[in-house]
């Protein structure tokens, strides 16, 4: 027997794990309700410029153009048979419906299905000036690229880890930015030692090495091994301080680009009662899953980065697996060998996400030396020093805890930007790790709102 959903599935996030899982439910002739913030269907990776827009796309996705353009056609392909909502927020998930704000107004909607892929976004920590103006995540910088057009400066300098890193800078030099450098937090060594995981996508290796190759090649410096000392600039950034092997140099610059990997997006699947894990190699809280993308929560699906970083390829895969697995749960007849191979696809994606931690691991000692007067949370103002003195004065060894005494956490943000660097540099001073000082629990709304939206009405309401 088939059952019919009581409500249409809903699917949040267009991206690549968004499209595949909309594109399968329509093959089994249902019609999701697609909800994304972009103004057009793409996610990050496949982002889509505005209408109008001129450069090619092989200017804009590189050696992705292709992948790029099969999605992008994909979701056009099914755009009449599928309720697609862009510029629209979900901002709470709460007794089985969506709090949706689009145009200033904010409207209900139940679900039976939600299958979740929101993404991901920059892992940031602080250092000293990193609030200075001209200071861009990786992600904002290539979003500054590949939908407005523009350079986040006229001399930009990357920092950070993480494959992202090169992809940037090469986007950047390939538009024409002057790009001041290349700066990664990982060794040549680390990189060295991760060469035989990584082979086992030797295609994805081969872009990798040819990004550094390239930027090498077109004149631009690139140093392993560095730590940021210092921004230099009042009103903007004029140049990076940096250490490499005991010596600091300057870099001038007006704008740097930093980013150290990627975290998963998970306030909604927090906010929809699932159970989390903590996943060592995202050194993040993520939503516990099967390998089909069920969660603790009947009907709620993770798919794409939002479930554990693994890129948009295996996204594309996550977001079908999952469309798979809702199907089967409405009793819909499904592919069983599809499923499997795209398991099966999946764990082969995990075993190369590992090498990739490998190759560029993340800076455990970076906590410690975050000064006492460096900011963490920008909105509420408050300093590394501040979340050390809650430790030592053994007043806070839980995330929320610290949340409650300092405030860190309670802006405009709610912690997406501030929440991981609080938890190192807790655990740090506390001689613990991340997961031993929990997670920051989700509350609405996720993201800032207009007034107009009607969140205090919803909050009023019997």
């Amino acid at each position: 027997m088939t059952d019919a959903p009581v409500h249409p599935p809903i699917i949040v996030g267009a991206g690549p794990a968004g499209v595949r899982a909309a594109e399968t439910l329509v093959a089994a002739g249902l019609r999701p309700l697609v909800i994304d913030e972009a103004a057009r269907w793409g996610g990050q990776i496949y982002r889509q410029p505005p209408e109008g827009f001129q450069r090619p796309k092989r200017a804009l996705y590189g050696f992705e153009a292709g992948k790029a353009d099969a999605l992008h056609r994909a979701m056009a392909d099914i755009l009449p048979a599928v309720d697609y909502r862009p510029r629209s927020l979900v901002w709470n998930v709460e007794n089985s419906a969506l709090d949706v704000a689009r145009d200033g107004r904010s409207e209900t909607v139940p679900f039976s299905h939600l299958i979740l892929a929101p993404g991901a976004t920059d892992r940031v920590l602080p250092f000293p000036g990193w609030t200075t103006p001209g200071v861009f995540t990786l992600g904002g910088s290539q979003v500054a690229l590949k939908f407005q057009g523009c350079a986040v400066g006229s001399r930009v300098l990357f920092l950070g880890t993480g494959p992202l890193l090169y992809l940037v800078a090469y986007q950047y030099a390939k538009a024409g930015a002057t790009v001041a450098g290349v700066l990664d937090t990982s060794g040549f060594a680390d990189q060295a030692r991760a060469v035989p995981g990584m082979l086992r996508d030797p295609a994805t290796f081969a872009k990798g090495v040819y990004y550094v190759g390239w930027l090498r090649a077109h004149g631009v410096p690139v140093h392993s091994g560095v730590r940021p000392v210092r921004i230099e600039g009042a009103d903007r950034v004029e140049a990076l301080v940096w250490r490499r092997n005991g010596r600091e140099q300057r870099t001038a610059c007006d704008a740097v680009a930093f980013g150290l990997g990627l975290r998963p997006e998970t306030q909604l699947a927090d906010l929809a009662g699932c159970r989390f894990r903590f996943d060592a190699m995202d050194r993040a809280w993520v939503p516990e899953r099967s390998a089909a993308g069920r969660t603790s929560v009947a009907g709620v699906y993770v798919a794409g980065d939002s479930a554990g970083i693994a890129g948009a390829d295996a996204a594309e895969m996550a977001g079908e697996r999952a469309a798979l697995a809702l199907l089967e749960d409405l009793g819909r007849p499904v592919d069983s060998t599809r499923a499997a191979l795209l398991e099966q696809n999946l764990a082969a994606s995990a075993r190369f996400r590992r090498a990739l931690t490998d190759a560029f691991p993340f800076p455990t000692d970076w906590a410690a030396a975050v000064p006492d007067d460096t900011p963490v949370c920008r909105c509420e103002e408050v300093s590394a020093g501040t979340l050390r003195k809650a430790a030592r004065d053994g007043e806070a060894a839980e995330i929320n805890r610290l949340k409650a005494l300092t405030r860190v956490g309670m802006g405009r943000c709610q912690g997406r930007m501030c929440g991981a660097a609080a938890a190192e540099i807790l655990s740090q001073a506390l001689g613990t790790g991340p997961d031993a000082v929990g997670r920051l629990r989700g509350q609405p709304p996720v993201k800032p709102l207009p007034f107009s939206a009607g969140i205090l009405d919803k909050e009023a309401a019997p």
